[in-house]
Parts: C-alpha cells; structure tokens; sequence
C-alpha cells in the first residue's frame, strides 16, 4: 500500500478554522465498505454540500457526523471535542429529513416546540426560542396550523424552524428540496442559502443534484464510491475539474483523450498547444467554451485561437441557447452550446481557446 493510500490528505477549509474533522474514516456494513479512510474539514459558517450519485457515501457520511451509525474506523471531532464516542442526542447536530416528520397531531408551534420539551428548556424560555426560530423562517402568521394545511414548501420551513430552535453548531440536510416541485425547489434554493447567511450556522447539505449543489454551496465535496473525488468552489470545481469523472458529473463536458508531441495536442481533427508532458492526456472542454468562428468574439479574433469545421448532426434549442451535435469527421462528435441562433445545417466553422481545454486525471485502465 502507498503512503498516500495510508495516510489519505486531509481537504482543509478556505479559512483553516474548522468547526467539524472527519479524520480518515472508514464504515463498513458487512464486507462492503461504504467510506473508504475519508478525510474533510467543515468550517465555521460554511454551506457544504456533499455531491454524489445514489451509494457514493454520501448520506453514510451524513449519518456517522449525526450519530446515527457508529464509523467502522477513524474519529470524527466537533470544535476540539471527540463527536462520533457521543451518543445522537449529546450532539450539537440537528437534523432535517427528506421527509420532514412533522407530527399530524401538532400545531405549527408545538411542532417546532417538541425538542426543547424532550430536552427539558425551561419552560419560561420556550416561548421566546420559538417565535425566534419561526422569524427566522417566516412563518409565524402560521404558528396555529395543522401541517395538512400547508404547503410543502412551508413544511419545509416548518422542519428548518425546528431544527434552528434548538441552535445546533452544525445542521445536517439529507436531500430535503428532493420532494418538492420544480418551481418550488428553486425557490426554496434561494431562500435556504439566505437563511444559512442570517443565522450564520454550518449547514452539512446532502444531495445528487448537481445544479443545486452549485447554487447553494461556498464548497462542493464530490463522493466517488466511499473516496473523496474532488473539493472546491463551485467555480473552482466548473472551471478546473481534477478528474475525468468529476467534469463529467458536474455539468456537461467533452472529453477529449489525446496525444501531446512536442507541446502540441491531438485528438482526432482537433490539435491545439498545450502545457501538458504527459503523452496520453484526457482534457475536459466545455460545450460554452466553443463558440461558432462566425461570431465575433474574443475567441474568434484570437490569434490564438483553435479553429475547425464540423457537419451538424442535431441541434438543441433551450431558450437562450442552443445544444449542438456536430461531426468534426470520423465520428468524431463534439457537443457545442452557442447563443440561440436559428436553425444551422451542413458544414460550419468553430473556434475554442486553448486555454479552456483543462488536462484532468482519467480513470485508470
């Protein structure tokens, strides 16, 4: 085993102040392992949000830092403080399902006020917390209301509120917009990311949406089967994805695998400069890099700029812009995104910068 392999890197926070510490964690449920020595640091105030498709560990993980499975190995620490020896309700963790579980039984208010009764509050203090927390949400005018009667969209609000009236350090979030419609989760988007600014907790969001993930996030943790792919920006993780696999999750890519002779790329019709030594080399080019060389634009007018010619073979229309197939020769496809433009047919001529083509590590054969 290599000293990588052991002693896996530890992904620090932007600031260096980290609030929680997984530190090489490993869970396994019989002979299949889930987390694979995982490492991460989650800061103080951050939005984080774990990216990945359904069994890559995600919400494995999520579960481990909440206290409701133990991690087979490793230790995970909460503001210098061992978490994962602590039992679920010792924790300053809360919570908030993809189901909300909201009791039918309760009001709005007696729902949002069930925690701090199971955990004795002070019965004079309870009151005030709660107004506070459903402030917060803005949903107070709905404090006498049975969750039938509301929307779920504001059930939603609802599980927020009951989690915040508890001021956990960190809140965990397992895919809690995945039930909503798709007008509504966008909405909901907007206004879960200006509430985590106003209350200033660290929110832990789980998803496999990858737009969402982008929307919400200061930073982006990509899972791959138990491992850590990939931690950045949601800039950072667009503009220069690490892997093959992450350019691909993340948003549409062409991959374009070739080979590099004296700083000179090539891949099938296409041969651009590159700084790359390594002979065989996948790059990542997004379909927005490529623009139609008959717009007058910055790559167009380059000297620089990597020019060629290709066959539409099916055109898109989304709106504002346009999804191009084309043919660059010997079924050599590339995907395109352009300004919406009308109709295009036969032969057209493309530009991209060399710049844009982004060398990423590829899976191994």
């Amino acid at each position: 085993m290599t000293e990588t392999a052991q002693n896996p890197p530890r992904v620090a926070t932007p600031s260096g102040v980290a609030l929680v510490e997984v530190r090489a964690v490993t869970k396994s449920f019989g002979p299949h392992e889930v987390l694979k020595r995982l490492s991460l640091e989650i800061a103080s105030g951050e939005f984080l949000t774990l990216l990945g498709e359904s069994g890559s560990g995600k919400t494995t993980l999520l579960r481990l830092i909440a206290g409701f499975e133990p991690p087979t190995s490793g230790e995970i620490w909460m503001s210098q403080i061992r978490l994962d020896t602590l039992p679920a309700h010792e924790r300053p963790v809360n919570t908030v399902f993809q189901q909300y579980a909201l009791f039918p039984h309760l009001n709005v208010r007696e729902n949002v006020a069930y925690g701090l009764r199971v955990k004795n509050t002070p019965a004079n203090e309870i009151p005030a917390r709660v107004d506070q927390a459903l402030g917060m949400v803005k949903m107070s005018e709905y404090a006498g209301s049975r969750p039938a009667k509301l929307s779920g969209g504001q059930q939603q609000r609802i599980a927020l509120a009951r989690a915040l009236v508890n001021r956990p350090q960190l809140l965990l979030l397992d895919e809690p917009l995945s039930a909503l419609d798709a007008n509504l989760r966008k909405q909901m988007q907007s206004e879960l990311k200006v509430l985590q600014r106003e209350v200033g907790i660290t929110f832990l969001f789980v998803t496999h949406d990858q737009e969402e993930a982008m929307a919400l996030s200061d930073r982006v943790a990509l899972l791959r089967n138990g491992a850590l792919e990939q931690v950045g920006s949601p800039r950072e993780m667009y503009m220069h994805p690490a892997t093959a696999y992450a350019a691909q999750f993340i948003g549409q890519t062409n991959l374009l695998r070739a080979s590099v002779v004296d700083g000179v790329a090539t891949c099938g019709a296409l041969r651009w400069p590159t700084s790359s030594a390594n002979p065989a080399t996948t790059f990542s080019l997004r379909p927005e890099a490529i623009e139609l060389a008959t717009n007058r634009s910055a790559n167009s007018d380059s000297h620089d700029a990597v020019r060629f010619t290709a066959a539409i073979r099916q055109q898109i229309y989304s709106g504002s812009s346009e999804l191009l197939e084309v043919d660059c020769g010997a079924s050599q496809l590339v995907r395109i995104r352009v300004p919406a433009c009308g109709p295009l047919a036969g032969q057209q001529n493309f530009s991209f910068n060399p710049a844009d083509a982004i060398p990423v590590r590829d899976d191994p054969e």
